[in-house]
């Protein structure tokens, strides 16, 4: 496909389209494959891959036994990422994640001097399980790493490998002696993703695979390389000021302080979500228009990126724990409230196609 026959790629050169592409075509054989492992969860491996492209950390929360680990570890392995877990405890400390220098003694010299021994956070894929169960030293250690991707001991530096993405686990039935993530840690997490229960049917197949002797064997569709050339397409993606102006209204209309919020908001809220809500609500529809086969972003691709991206970012009040008013509702309720603006003719300009039409 030439790109000068579509006239809306924007920056992006006749591989890049062609690599969008081939990417588009690949989420189908993502999903066949993790499938062999994980069963249902569709929503949450798209947001997986979407926080993934958009080189961005989320947050799983479920219960117990619903496979987040397993997912993970299968989504490393299909992309050919090495992945490493860390559970996370109250008597972890942030050596035992990040590395620590050792001395060593030269035999045939006698020579000490002190070597660099790497932690586990030294891999593509980074599993923090349970992270509100160690100490905010501990916590901001890894955050650390998440943010500048290095960690530093005894005054060196050392560049973590990349891609490197974070995926913290949280458990939201046991919080007697946890360590919350405070809300200003919490927002270096581009998504916050629910995991839920599966279905009857669900369960039946879950039942039948985890407890018969078939191995389960994954095929790996893409390599660090390939993930690393497409986190940058990402930035490439057009996006229209309209999408752009729809974004930062969505996080603007969350915080009650500017007079610019719904009178829900004012009600149930005491905090609101803060700029960089507005750059991952941007980020996140760039990498859900390339996994649908499109170089263009619309406003469906942010109100379909909002939840995970809003949810963990307003604090709501008193007010809405005793109305049992929940974050996610008041997130639908601003979908349903904000206006999505002007939207251009994306035919005149050539936006409307998808990738292969």
């Amino acid at each position: 496909m030439a790109v000068n026959n579509t006239g809306n790629a924007g920056s992006l050169s006749g591989n890049e389209v062609e690599a969008i592409e081939a990417l588009a075509k690949s989420r189908a054989e993502i999903r066949r494959e993790l499938s062999k492992a994980i069963v249902g969860q569709e929503a949450v491996i798209d947001q997986l891959l979407i926080c993934l492209f958009s080189r961005g950390h989320c947050i799983l929360e479920g219960v117990p036994g619903l496979a987040k680990t397993r997912a993970i570890r299968a989504l490393a392995q299909t992309l050919s990422l090495s992945f490493n877990r860390i559970q996370f405890t109250p008597d972890l400390m942030p050596s035992d994640i990040t590395g620590t220098e050792i001395i060593e003694e030269d035999k045939g010299t006698g020579v000490r001097q002190l070597r660099f021994v790497r932690g586990p956070i030294f891999a593509n894929v980074i599993l923090a399980d349970e992270i509100n169960r160690t100490p905010p030293k501990t916590q901001a250690a890894l955050l650390e790493a998440m943010q500048e991707h290095q960690v530093t001991a005894a005054g060196f530096t050392h560049r973590l490998p990349q891609p490197f993405y974070v995926l913290a686990t949280q458990n939201p039935i046991e919080q007697e002696g946890t360590y919350p993530l405070p809300e200003a840690q919490l927002d270096r997490f581009m998504f916050k993703i629910l995991v839920d229960y599966p279905t009857e049917e669900e369960e039946m197949r879950i039942i039948g695979i985890t407890t018969s002797a078939v191995d389960v064997a994954l095929s790996r569709l893409f390599t660090a390389e390939d993930i690393l050339a497409l986190q940058d397409m990402v930035r490439k993606v057009p996006c229209p000021e309209h999408v752009m102006r729809y974004a930062m209204r969505l996080a603007r209309s969350t915080r009650p302080q500017t007079g610019q919020s719904p009178s829900f908001i004012s009600d149930y809220v005491s905090w609101g979500a803060g700029p960089r809500a507005s750059q991952y609500l941007v980020i996140g529809g760039k990498a859900r228009a390339i996994l649908n086969g499109r170089y263009y972003v619309s406003t469906e691709d942010i109100r379909h990126v909002a939840h995970p991206v809003l949810r963990h970012r307003i604090v709501t009040n008193y007010g809405a724990e005793a109305d049992g008013i929940t974050a996610d509702q008041l997130v639908e309720k601003l979908l349903d409230a904000v206006s999505e603006g002007a939207t251009p003719d994306l035919d005149a300009i050539g936006a409307g196609r998808v990738l292969g039409e």
